[in-house]
């Protein structure tokens, strides 16, 4: 099996894992918890390195693999493939970095390490959106490029609507806006999953020249 569709198959079990490891995150936390009004790591704080954490780094392995497929396809790609690999770089960094450092109990003064968490996620929130929007300007990749573009615009839609809820809309379902766009994003990720498990690697044919 080509090594790209092998990369693509191997992201897309890794997001799959992502997604069933947050989900039994969510239902082992306490009950009192909202996740209309709290965020996913108010409820990995809760359990602290339990599911959740690990759901995120699983995610940043699956981007990595994304990573190592995007560069076996084809010849090295132009300055806009190398910025959207850049981009996909700090997304997996951010995930892990909110992964690691953990942000303040619910209903708690912010600290040091929860700024920085808040910080590593929203350099996250927003590198993958404009990754994914270079990414759909490949051509190894033009079948996916109006959904890649599709769901850009649907991420960047509810991150404003997230901030909105973060500061004039004191957290007014700042939980569900927040799992949506999450939702947005791992679905730009699946697409380019799914698009590298179904483009073989290119082989590059060299023509021998006869002598005269």
């Amino acid at each position: 099996m080509p090594a790209t569709r092998s990369t693509g198959l191997l992201a897309l079990g890794g997001i799959a894992l992502a997604a069933l490891l947050t989900v039994i995150g969510h239902l082992e936390v306490n009950d009192d918890l909202n996740p209309w009004a709290l965020t996913i790591s108010d409820f990995a704080v809760s359990d602290r390195g339990g599911v959740i954490d690990v759901a995120m780094v699983v995610l940043a392995l699956a981007t990595v693999a994304l990573l190592y497929g995007l560069r076996r396809t084809g010849p090295p790609q132009p300055t806009p493939g190398r910025s959207a690999e850049l981009l996909l770089g700090a997304w997996v960094a951010g995930l892990v970095l909110a992964a690691v450092v953990p942000t303040n109990e619910p209903g708690t003064d912010m600290t040091t390490a929860a700024y920085l968490h808040r910080y590593a996620s929203v350099v996250a929130f927003l590198a993958l959106p404009a990754a994914g929007w270079l990414l759909a300007r490949r051509p190894d990749l033009a079948p996916a490029a109006r959904m890649l573009r599709t769901l850009v615009v649907l991420s960047l839609a509810l991150a404003a609507a997230m901030i909105w809820s973060a500061y004039p809309g004191d957290r007014l379902l700042i939980g569900l806006a927040e799992r949506l766009l999450i939702l947005a994003e791992v679905a730009v990720l699946g697409t380019v999953a799914v698009a590298l498990a179904r483009t073989p690697v290119a082989r590059w044919v060299v023509t021998p020249t006869r002598g005269a």
